[in-house]
């Protein structure tokens, strides 16, 4: 992006946050409040504030300019700011004139300026200070007829030629109404504007909408205003104008205690109405987004960002932080109230984080155990992230329970702590298990029991925590306060975090068992059986000492084809379906190898039918072998098993197809060799 690009887009949210913020302050403004103190004030005999009516006029009439400010285009949004400037240094060169004016009047010299050091003095400062004013006004409006902003230099003009001082009061009046009549007269010139802009802006959005639907309208409107970036600049600014004004009318140092409490005050502070709810939202939401990427940064560096997602995954967070603030009437409480419910939602929006940092670093880390990257700088990032997400989790709900009476809410956050620091313990253990059998330097024959054991454990530990938070809800829901929102949430966990994961888990146990017994009922290929065969297994392209036969006559290791069987029950090379048979079931043809099984004839025979690709099941976490380490991970070459985390149900995610046959899988692996 070039610099013109970078200025522009500052300038497109900069120009903007005023508008935000005269929202606000609007928004916080009590007209009736207002009014009473201006009653009990000596300006109640004013006539201008005798008509109530009128300033909440003014007061919706706020509203709409803050609203057109926010939606002005970029340009007119710049030239508006600079006929504001250009008032301001109007307004400051009159402020000059009458200084000088004033202390020419009580100083009362009348004599030539040059004459007199001080009144000198007095005239070069104003001199230079009007000069100043003339010539960014000029340069602002982009106009070289300097003399339109010069009204202000009569009195000085004036005092040079010796006029008598109460002349230039006169002369110093004069300027101003000279002044004030430009302006008007500017103003005047430029009054159908406003109402040829909305014209437009109307004709526009009309079109808009009759072509591509309100749907279309928003997201154009969303994305030329940088909604979430200017609502988080506006935030920021909100919560540092509330941090200099504590520190500056502070002058004693503050305790840690302090900090944290002036923290989580400034913050509730800073959410009192709803634009300042949706700053923080997107600030929330934007920081989530930066310690996710931080995360993946660390685990795979540059490489991170390659392929990178470019969905805004920190949004999950600020959409949670938005829901808990509206279901629990955040902006409605006094300060004391919202900086306590605040640290409640900030532990949620934590876990959340820890959460999603789980989910980038949990197939990171275990395709970097089942590879044969020797770098422990990786092995290092990864595993010290992994103790990370296990001890914080852990001591924040330590400090939760340390800080604030249990109750149902609490226990929720608690306990989806303790799961993230069980997901990220079995994560552990299965690199542990990966990284042991690679310093064996064979395959561990039943790995894929292991693993599967490892992960049913710290399942059923996650479905345990879950039933003891839905006892205790309905202990606390039948024996204390019931309430609608309670008996809700109360449905809702039971159904998603124990209902659903007792049918996974019960799916997944019975999915293995039936591949169990399925290759029980399968014979087992014999010495001779196999010589004559002198080919590999089509799952995994290795070397077979050992295979079973299915009733299509086809060889498979058990192991590979009992992973196979875990997703669909059909013959991985001719999709045949396989049912269970009793072991005393006669096999055809079992001193030879079949005719479809020979290097020659079946491969061509099924060569149509194994289109499709896949991965080797392994209940997601099973070890393959031959990995090479790419640019995001290990990289598996031909016929070799990909690793990645199990899903919650156990079923592994990627199945391996039958290879495209040519002449023999052994003869086409030395080929490509």
């Amino acid at each position: 992006m070039a610099v013109k690009d970078r200025v522009e887009a500052v300038l497109n949210v900069g120009l903007r946050v005023p508008s935000i913020m005269l929202l606000d302050v609007l928004y916080r403004w009590d007209v009736s409040s207002f009014f009473q103190k201006i009653q009990r004030s000596s300006l109640s005999n004013n006539p201008l504030f005798q008509y109530k009516y009128l300033a909440l006029y003014l007061h919706y009439v706020g509203y709409i300019l803050s609203l057109v400010l926010l939606t002005l285009p970029r340009q007119h949004l710049v030239k508006l700011y600079l006929y504001v400037l250009t008032a301001l240094l109007l307004f400051a060169g009159h402020q000059v004139s009458r200084d000088y004016v004033r202390s020419e009047l009580e100083s009362g010299y009348e004599g030539p300026v040059y004459l007199e050091p001080l009144s000198m003095n007095r005239f070069t400062t104003a001199l230079i200070g009007q000069l100043v004013v003339c010539t960014l006004c000029s340069c602002v409006m982009q106009t070289k007829r300097i003399w339109l902003f010069s009204a202000h230099l009569l009195p000085l003009v004036a005092r040079l030629c010796l006029v008598p001082l109460e002349t230039i009061v006169f002369i110093n009046k004069f300027s101003m109404i000279f002044t004030g009549l430009e302006v008007i007269y500017f103003l005047a010139s430029n009054l159908l504007v406003p109402y040829n802009l909305a014209k437009t802006a109307y004709r526009e959005l009309a079109q808009v909408v009759e072509v591509y639907g309100l749907l279309a309208l928003g997201m154009s409107l969303w994305n030329q205003l940088v909604l979430p970036v200017l609502f988080m600049c506006f935030w920021l600014l909100l919560f540092a104008l509330q941090i200099y004004s504590y520190f500056s009318t502070r002058d004693q140092p503050t305790s840690r205690e302090r900090l944290l409490f002036l923290f989580l005050t400034s913050i509730a502070e800073c959410c009192s109405t709803p634009y300042s709810l949706l700053g923080l939202v997107f600030t929330v939401s934007f920081i989530a987004l930066g310690v996710l990427t931080l995360c993946k940064f660390y685990l795979q560096g540059y490489r991170a960002f390659m392929n990178d997602n470019t969905m805004h995954r920190g949004m999950t967070e600020g959409i949670t932080l938005l829901i808990l603030a509206v279901q629990t009437g955040l902006i409605e409480l006094q300060v004391i109230h919202r900086a306590f419910l605040l640290s409640i939602i900030l532990f949620i929006v934590v876990a959340s984080i820890l959460q999603s940092m789980l989910e980038i670093a949990d197939p990171i880390v275990l395709a970097l155990g089942a590879s044969r990257d020797k770098s422990l700088w990786k092995h290092f990032r990864a595993v010290s992230l992994c103790l990370f997400l296990l001890i914080f989790p852990a001591y924040m709900a330590y400090m939760i329970c340390q800080f604030f009476h249990m109750d149902f809410w609490l226990l929720i956050i608690i306990s989806s702590s303790i799961l993230t620091s069980l997901q990220v313990l079995g994560t552990l253990l299965i690199y542990i298990l990966f990284m042991v059998e690679e310093f064996r330097k064979a395959p561990v024959e039943n790995m894929d029991e292991v693993i599967y054991c490892v992960n049913g454990t710290y399942r059923l530990l996650e479905f345990l925590v879950a039933v003891c938070v839905v006892c205790y809800g309905v202990s606390e829901t039948v024996f204390g306060e019931w309430s609608v929102m309670g008996s809700t949430i109360i449905l809702v966990h039971s159904y998603y975090n124990v209902w659903l994961r007792a049918q996974l888990g019960w799916q997944s146990f019975l999915l293995r068992r039936d591949a169990v017994n399925k290759i029980k009922s399968l014979p087992t290929a014999s010495n001779t059986q196999l010589e004559q065969y002198n080919d590999i297994c089509a799952i995994c392209y290795q070397d077979m000492n050992s295979a079973v036969i299915t009733p299509c006559s086809h060889f498979f290791h058990a192991g590979c084809l009992k992973k196979w069987l875990y997703v669909q029950e059909t013959c991985p090379l001719c999709h045949s379906q396989l049912k269970s048979q009793s072991p005393t079931t006669a096999v055809p043809n079992q001193d030879a190898p079949a005719a479809n099984q020979s290097p020659a004839g079946q491969d061509e025979a099924t060569a149509n039918k194994n289109q499709k690709d896949g991965a080797l099941p392994d209940d997601g976490k099973e070890k393959g072998t031959g990995e090479q380490e790419g640019d995001n991970g290990p990289v598996m070459s031909a016929g070799e098993t990909s690793s990645s985390s199990s899903s919650s149900s156990g079923v592994p995610s990627g199945v391996p197809s039958a290879p495209q046959h040519l002449p023999g899988a052994k003869q086409r692996i030395h080929g490509v060799v």
